[in-house]
């Protein structure tokens, strides 16, 4: 069975990053210029389009009327060690790609897509580190970005910090979950970790000063087997039409 939706690239050439990308974009089936959309931008997009299946998903909620009107975009990275200095809290090109996706990706996207132009109607997603990127983002443009969905994040004092430090953190809406067997988590640089505590640390945190906040433990471990199973549910919590 086919795409009932459309898949646009476009490319941007990012004058932070020196570097340019390709954003995958996915409109859904009823695209019409003369509506307006939300827009969901995807770190570890090419995952998020081929292990998440998220258009897949997108075509299922549309046709069903379970989400708002959204469109998705995924911005992918090159290579793992890319991804780490792009994501990390402590990678070289952190700051510049928060930059990117604020003052390049929303433009362009905006300049493209018939959107709302305010930023409780722009939605960061993302697993593992691209999930700690998107909520570290959100964090420090909160008038850019106003709602998160974290799989599995990584959680280190910096994230934890940068939440205390939140004026604006109470008024986002964020989806978190994490696995309970998340216990041993290989990572790029730093050895095998523990993924849960830390998540339930930050749980604790949110709970606390988040209004509108949902956290899940799942049964599973640090893979796209557990995201991709719980990503409808995330989508249709964050887009709930």
């Amino acid at each position: 069975m086919g795409r009932q939706g459309t898949m646009l690239d476009k490319e941007i050439k990012s004058q932070y990053l020196d570097e340019t990308f390709v954003i995958k974009i996915y409109k859904p089936e009823n695209f019409s210029p003369l509506y307006k959309y939300h827009i969901c931008i995807m770190q570890d997009g090419d995952d998020y389009y081929q292990l998440g299946r998220a258009a897949t998903v997108s075509d299922r909620l549309h046709s069903k009327s379970e989400i708002e009107n959204t469109i998705f975009a995924g911005i992918h990275y090159k290579d793992r060690y890319d991804r780490w200095d792009k994501y990390h809290p402590d990678g070289e090109k952190n700051d510049a790609y928060m930059k990117f996706l604020v003052f390049e990706v929303i433009p362009m996207l905006e300049k493209e897509l018939p959107s709302y132009h305010v930023g409780s109607t722009r939605v960061l997603m993302g697993d593992s580190l691209g999930g700690t990127l998107s909520l570290m983002t959100a964090i420090k443009y909160p008038n850019n970005f106003g709602k998160v969905i974290m799989q599995s994040p990584y959680v280190d004092d910096r994230v934890i910090e940068a939440v205390k430090e939140s004026n604006e953190i109470a008024n986002m809406t964020i989806y978190h979950t994490i696995g309970l067997d998340e216990t041993e988590v290989p990572t790029t640089k730093d050895g095998t970790e523990d993924f849960l505590s830390p998540n339930r640390e930050l749980n604790n945190m949110l709970e606390d000063l988040v209004n509108d906040y949902v956290y899940k433990e799942l049964e599973g471990k640090h893979t796209w087997k557990q995201w991709q199973k719980d990503l409808p549910e995330a989508i249709k919590k964050i887009f709930n039409n």
